[in-house]
């Protein structure tokens, strides 16, 4: 294959290109994104100044970047972050590439911690199964007086999310806790919020391949139906709950009235619904009533 060009504007094209005739999704934006990462342009200069000159090393780097794209591997993965709600997170092999689907939890949730939060001074939150930490961060990025607790089995998934807290200025409130789900937690929180495994085991090789290949099956892998973190957390989360506290978790699209049946059965009392930007069901929030 020729080698790539050493303008700006020549080299975009031909990486679209490249991507395009490997029948990759959305080419013009992968494109975009993986020349001015690793180019440390804008699409202003792009437009502006096309003939700028870019060095070997870093067209070496591009070039290598569209290989791994053109073999399956996530763009967001390849530039080693991805941005959820507003708040720039680096990912690792250990953790869930979050997704906007995910940022209908924290929109649900908000206003509840908002309120906690000016009504107790502070707000507790739990987050399950933290990933990069996306949840807690997101909310404590908007309330300034909230504190979060980020439980996850993988060590490495809690040292990105720790790394995360820390280079967006919130490592002060969040706490990183190596846990197979509760088993390590202690105390009471306001909010217990999860994006737990809700694939079930069968389906896992129909994903596809970015999902299946690049993230990590323990964050997809919800057992045999799909359903037993809910269980897990529905039947354990009672003793770190404070009365009238909130739990919030992300489900399938086909999850909601098995993952309310579950929750309800355990005492809790429905607190509302929630679609994604795509009109699916994606969090379903409850309510403790439990002294």
């Amino acid at each position: 294959m020729a080698s790539l060009p050493e303008a700006l504007g020549p080299l975009l094209r031909q990486a679209q290109a490249r991507l395009a005739g490997a029948a990759v999704d959305d080419p013009g934006l992968d494109a975009r994104l993986i020349v001015e990462h690793f180019s440390g342009t804008t699409r202003t200069q792009a437009i502006a100044d096309p003939e700028r000159k870019i060095d070997a090393s870093t067209i070496a780097a591009i070039d290598d970047a569209l290989r791994r794209r053109i073999g399956g591997e996530p763009v967001h993965r390849i530039l080693g972050y991805r941005d959820f709600y507003g708040l720039r997170l680096s990912l690792s092999p250990e953790t869930l590439e979050p997704r906007p689907d995910t940022e209908t939890l924290v929109e649900a949730m908000l206003p509840f911690v908002r309120a906690v939060a000016v009504r107790e001074g502070e707000c507790r939150i739990l987050d399950l199964g933290t990933g990069t930490g996306a949840i807690a961060l997101a909310l404590l990025s908007v309330v300034p007086t909230a504190i979060a607790t980020g439980v996850d089995m993988s060590a490495g998934a809690l040292a990105t999310a720790t790394r995360n807290a820390r280079q967006l200025g919130l490592a002060g409130r969040f706490t990183a806790l190596q846990s197979d789900w509760f088993e390590k937690v202690s105390g009471r929180y306001h909010v217990i919020a999860a994006n737990p495994p809700y694939i079930q085991s069968e389906d896992i090789g129909n994903l596809q391949d970015e999902v299946r290949n690049f993230d990590p099956r323990l964050a997809l892998d919800g057992g045999v139906d799909g359903l037993n973190p809910y269980r897990i957390i529905a039947a354990e989360a009672a003793r770190f709950l404070e009365t009238e506290g909130r739990i919030a978790v992300e489900i399938g699209h086909t999850q909601h009235n098995e993952v309310s049946e579950i929750f309800t059965a355990a005492g809790y009392v429905p607190g509302g619904a929630f679609r994604d930007l795509g009109g699916n069901d994606r969090v379903v929030v409850f309510e403790s009533t439990k002294p």
